[in-house]
């Protein structure tokens, strides 16, 4: 998308829960409820359609997820609004916000977090749906601090939690409600990178930069969205049926042109230029 139609789009959705804009390949998503940007059952419709729109948007090829400020990513959900609302409302509540992450986790773009501040609760659930976290350095804290409430993490904290980090620790994590540093949540592998930068301008350029590693021209975007899809997909099925699906989804891509091209170019020595298709 152009800068100027990028500028259009910005001005569009200033105001909304969840902006949503999109430049050299790459749609930014930024919950944005100051100042802790908690999500109620309004903005995961407006995160829903989101990630609907950057799944069809044919020039989008990798998603991130980010927090409006500096001091929040996502505080989780608020807490207000379910101390208010009854028991089937907080039922449906959570299953839509299920189906949401999933769709989010399901679609075939690479989904990078850029956790900008605090990532707590639901809000590291949203995180943990991503395909990679990022984070700047001392901006917050991370953990899943349900017990305190008298419930447990209800947006799949307790199963995509268990997967990264194993089944002990996930129990002591949820158990305790610990709140941990980025560096801990490196080092259990939550976080796959920690940016240093003096200022939020300065990560999220340098999210943009990462981001644009897994674009066109310099990488198939394609042939990234199938790996995810292929991990996340198969990893939750039987060994034989994750095979099947790894046959189908490398079947389209030897049909692509990005294929193609990256064949010829390595048996021309020469640096592919790839076109997402």
């Amino acid at each position: 998308m152009a800068e100027a139609e990028a500028k259009v789009q910005d001005d569009e959705t200033a105001g909304n829960l969840v902006e949503y804009s999109a430049r050299d390949g790459v749609a930014i998503l930024t919950l944005n409820d100051p100042p802790s940007n908690a999500y109620s059952y309004e903005m995961m419709q407006e995160l829903d359609r989101s990630i609907l729109a950057a799944r069809m948007d044919e020039a989008v090829q990798v998603i991130v997820i980010t927090g409006q400020g500096e001091k929040f990513f996502c505080a989780g959900a608020n807490i207000r609004m379910l101390s208010e609302m009854t028991p089937e409302f907080k039922y449906y509540f959570c299953l839509h916000a299920n189906e949401t992450l999933s769709r989010l986790e399901q679609t075939p773009k690479l989904v990078i977090a850029a956790i900008n501040g605090h990532s707590v609760g639901g809000g590291l659930e949203v995180a943990m749906a991503a395909d990679i976290r990022v984070a700047r350095r001392n901006a917050g804290k991370m953990g899943l601090p349900e017990i305190t409430l008298g419930v447990l993490p209800g947006t799949g904290g307790t199963q995509r939690l268990v997967r990264i980090v194993g089944k002990s620790r996930a129990i002591e994590l949820m158990t305790t409600g610990e709140l941990f540093s980025f560096e801990k949540g490196q080092e259990i592998g939550l976080l796959n990178h920690i940016f240093d930068a003096d200022t939020a301008e300065d990560f999220f350029n340098q999210v943009m930069e990462y981001a644009r590693k897994f674009t066109t021209p310099g990488k198939a975007a394609r042939a990234v969205g199938r790996i995810k899809r292929s991990v996340q997909s198969g990893a939750e099925i039987p060994f034989e049926y994750a095979l099947a699906l790894e046959r189908e989804l490398q079947q389209q891509l030897f049909q692509s042109e990005d294929a193609r091209e990256g064949l010829d170019a390595f048996v021309n020595k020469r640096a592919p230029k790839f076109k997402g298709k």
